[in-house]
């Protein structure tokens, strides 16, 4: 009964095989964590989503910032952009039972018993651990009741910094730009969502998000993707997992309920999309 997470799939199906082949996930038994971004950019998003929920309770992904894309697209609220290769999805006989599925995925899962929290970017360092499942649940009804309408306002970078007296559109905004977009911020916890470069190539007053010294959840043990500039990163209490599957480097898993955590990797041809 094994934990395995694994980094950024982004539609990359044959990639994701290999490795589900290479660190014996048994789909009866082993539980699969998904950092996010199931789909898109990556050859085969269509037969990547239909996969992943077709391993029902064995799988648990939480939203990234291409899953929420796919959603207003869906929803017509945004257009698809220049490289999405998403029309499969949107085109699919059983699209909406697709698209229903990946709407209830959560923004993040803690295990207290493994003692490891996925999210797909990152976490406020305003937020504890208990400020973050509060405030995930917080947007995840907004998802669940008034998707398409806070679709119209999910675009844009701002505000930049956390306030528990936030209102929405602008409170969820925040909450979904840090779970599904975070890499830097200032040493006061403001959102810098420009850079999108590996540490050491930002401007010098920004730190990634988790080396914030006054970051709350510091404590917490972290698994996120998101960052393929970042790439497979093991340090400060986290672990990142995007290390570039879809831009033809590797995809990576780590195996969370041995210790010290196993990791694993299968290298990603580039692929063209369908």
């Amino acid at each position: 009964m094994a934990v395995f997470a694994i980094g950024d799939v982004q539609g990359c199906l044959d990639p994701l095989q290999r490795l589900l082949d290479r660190i014996g996930f048994d789909c009866a038994h082993d539980t699969l964590w998904c950092t996010g971004d199931l789909v898109n950019r990556g050859p085969r998003s269509l037969a990547t989503l239909r996969f992943l929920k077709s391993l029902d309770a064995r799988v648990i992904a939480v939203l990234g910032n291409h899953d929420l894309h796919l959603l207003a697209v869906a929803a017509a609220v945004a257009k698809p952009k220049r490289h999405d290769t998403l029309e499969e999805i949107l085109h699919a006989s059983d699209r909406e039972e697709l698209l229903e599925w990946l709407r209830t995925r959560p923004l993040l899962h803690h295990d207290p018993a493994l003692g490891y929290t996925l999210v797909h970017a990152g976490l406020l360092p305003q937020w504890n651990l208990a400020d973050a499942q509060r405030l995930a649940r917080e947007a995840e009804a907004v998802l669940a009741t008034q998707a398409k309408e806070f679709f119209h306002h999910m675009y844009g970078d701002l505000p930049d910094h956390w306030r528990e007296d936030l209102h929405e559109p602008e409170r969820v905004r925040v909450i979904v730009n840090a779970f599904t977009r975070l890499r830097f911020c200032d040493r006061e916890g403001n959102v810098d969502l420009r850079y999108k470069g590996p540490p050491g190539t930002q401007p010098p007053d920004l730190l990634p998000w988790f080396q914030v010294p006054s970051r709350r959840s510091r404590a917490q043990r972290v698994v996120f993707g998101h960052w393929s500039a970042l790439g497979l990163y093991h340090d400060d209490n986290v672990i990142a997992l995007d290390s570039g599957c879809v831009w033809g480097r590797a995809l990576t898993a780590v195996q969370l309920d041995v210790e010290p955590p196993r990791f694993f990797q299968v290298r990603c041809p580039l692929e063209p999309a369908s």
